[in-house]
């Protein structure tokens, strides 16, 4: 059985709490330590079992308080090479011992929870996904990609839930406000995933056992739920899965979390 809840999702920031019977993690810590400790109070989880804090990427929504997460509980932190060599501007003093490097291809336990890495495509040093399990049971993480490659469908595919990005609606992104080089890297392969983009590769990762989907890192600018949610909805439809029964799509949020789901291969 795993349990977890997206804390905060967007560009304004991220972090996500996973935890089985035995332990509990934190991935990434984009926004303040008291926004996550408001929402770990909110679903009710307790701060003090987690027990390790894992980065996807150095970019400061994923990394802004990943320092005083660190100091404040005692956390271990747990990043690439190249990550931890990007984030250090931004986390401040860590205790050298709470310092730990990770290579893709290495599976992290803690307790009765294993941990994949991943390498996915984006503007930064080393970053990755994250799949998560629990004897049968396996959650996936995938955000802040461009492109989805064959490893990153391989490593997610048949997942019992998935968090999923779901960045941008195309055309808004393109008649939006935002400068032409920027608009140029969001659509590049070390950008965002689309909504169709997202609806797309969920088509052929989704076995139709009924998998949970959150929908998460949308745009401000670029895309609201019901857009994300009416995009990979129809895509799934006419690929022939019932949604709402194959599979449930999930809002995430910047500024709330997601109640606990509870996740159980059975």
């Amino acid at each position: 059985m795993i349990r977890f809840s997206v804390l905060a999702s967007g560009s304004t920031g991220n972090a996500i709490y996973v935890e089985t019977e035995e332990t509990a993690v934190l991935i990434d810590a984009g926004v303040s330590g008291k926004q996550i400790t408001n929402a770990l109070a909110e679903i009710g989880a307790d701060a003090k079992k987690i027990s390790a804090l894992l980065v996807t990427h150095e970019h400061s929504d994923h990394v802004r308080g990943v320092g005083v997460m660190s100091r404040k509980q005692d956390l271990d932190v747990y990043a690439t090479s190249g990550t931890w060599e990007g984030m250090e501007k931004y986390v401040g003093d860590i205790n050298v011992e709470k310092q730990h490097t990770f290579t893709v291809g290495e599976s992290l336990c803690f307790g009765d929870l294993k941990i994949e890495p991943f390498p996915i495509s984006h503007d930064a040093r080393e970053p990755v996904g994250f799949c998560f399990y629990q004897g049968e049971t396996k959650l996936a993480l995938a955000t802040d990609l461009g492109y989805v490659s064959t490893r990153v469908r391989d490593a997610i595919a048949g997942a019992d839930a998935f968090i999923f990005e779901s960045n941008h609606d195309v055309e808004m992104l393109r008649i939006g406000p935002h400068p032409w080089t920027v608009k140029k890297r969001i659509l590049g392969d070390k950008g965002h995933l689309s909504n169709e983009t997202a609806g797309d590769t969920l088509t052929e990762v989704l076995s139709g056992n009924s998998q949970d989907v959150y929908l998460a890192h949308l745009s401000p600018d670029n895309n609201m739920p019901e857009i994300a949610e009416i995009t990979v909805r129809g895509i799934l439809t006419e690929n022939g899965f019932n949604v709402g029964q194959d599979v449930v799509l999930h809002d995430t949020y910047r500024d709330k979390p997601t109640p606990m789901q509870t996740i159980k291969r059975m």
